[in-house]
């Protein structure tokens, strides 16, 4: 332990428990499927990012906010995947206090800024639908870099107070993280000073920032429904909504972990395996299900990648 100013004891590291119930040995041959997850959310966020750059006719809204979900998606990804795969391969639990407290931040001011780049991407589906003509003047290229700073600001400004209010507790109790990485709730609950200040500023953050987001999604959504329902031709109206499919798959990919964690914790009690797996899902899922959704739903990415394959066996 260390002990700071005004007689604040911190740890000098915690420990990471990795999942709950597992022995060495199944975590060990658990860390080569993480790898290899590791590797395949690098790739195929990579793939995308590099396909949107390189081409030109996909510098529209839709992609360049895709460019910004993968960017999002592949750092999350390297903030916690490479730090569980040593866990479970050498058994090395230990991960010092200022770093497990970055780790933290990274982890939810990342997941912020995922959560305003999909309202993002809501807002583009609804204008290209209910609002086509307007489309091109409303989202431009300023305006879409705007949106970008705004969620990359957001995130960082509502989650940059997240270590220095944990900083200002006493963790005199256990130091033993129940997690594979470092979240708010678990390092919080570690503590054996009052914690309402994190309790009432996280549920906070979490309101004005996933659960606002959410609500104008499903709004959007709604809004998109009438305008899609409205179209004369049943096959405009597919082509339409078809366009919202993959975006549809990434909200629900993101928000119904997020949703179940939120609500496990709510409801108190010990960390239980529950908690656990909605965490690993949360976390691990998007940046390798987000690649593979829009590379298979997105014609102008799909083709691309067909072309890259064909090129390379030619």
């Amino acid at each position: 332990m260390v002990i700071g100013n005004d007689t604040l004891i911190h740890p000098a590291a915690f420990l990471l428990m990795g999942i709950p119930g597992l022995g060495s040995n199944i975590h060990f041959w658990m860390a080569f499927p993480l790898c290899f997850m590791y590797a395949l959310a690098t790739l195929g966020n990579l793939t995308i990012i590099l396909i949107i750059r390189a081409d030109q006719t996909l510098h529209e809204p839709m992609y360049l906010f895709l460019a910004m979900l993968s960017t999002i998606d592949m750092v999350l990804s390297s903030v916690t995947m490479p730090k569980m795969a040593n866990l479970f391969l050498t058994g090395r639990q230990e991960i010092e206090f200022n770093l497990c407290l970055t780790q933290m931040f990274l982890i939810h001011a990342l997941s912020a800024m995922e959560s305003a780049v999909l309202l993002a991407m809501a807002f583009d589906r609804f204008v290209a639908i209910c609002h086509p003509l307007r489309h091109a003047s409303v989202l431009t290229a300023p305006v879409v870099g705007k949106i970008g700073l705004a969620a990359l600001t957001r995130g960082f400004v509502f989650f940059f107070p997240l270590p220095f209010i944990l900083k200002r507790l006493s963790y005199c109790h256990s130091n033993t993280v129940t997690h594979s990485f470092c979240l708010h709730q678990d390092i919080m609950k570690l503590s054996c000073t009052d914690t309402t200040v994190n309790v009432v500023y996280g549920l906070f953050i979490i309101l004005s920032v996933m659960g606002v987001d959410s609500l104008f999604i499903g709004f959007s959504y709604i809004l998109i429904l009438q305008a899609v329902l409205g179209l004369s031709s049943r096959g405009a109206a597919f082509k339409a909504f078809n366009t919202c499919i993959s975006h549809l798959c990434a909200v629900l990919v993101f928000y119904v972990p997020l949703i179940g964690l939120s609500v496990v914790h709510q409801l108190g009690g010990p960390t239980s395996m529950v908690h656990v797996v909605m965490a690993n899902v949360y976390l691990l899922l998007p940046p390798i299900v987000n690649p593979i959704v829009y590379g298979a739903k997105t014609k102008q990415i799909r083709v691309r990648i067909l072309h890259m394959f064909q090129h390379d066996a030619g």
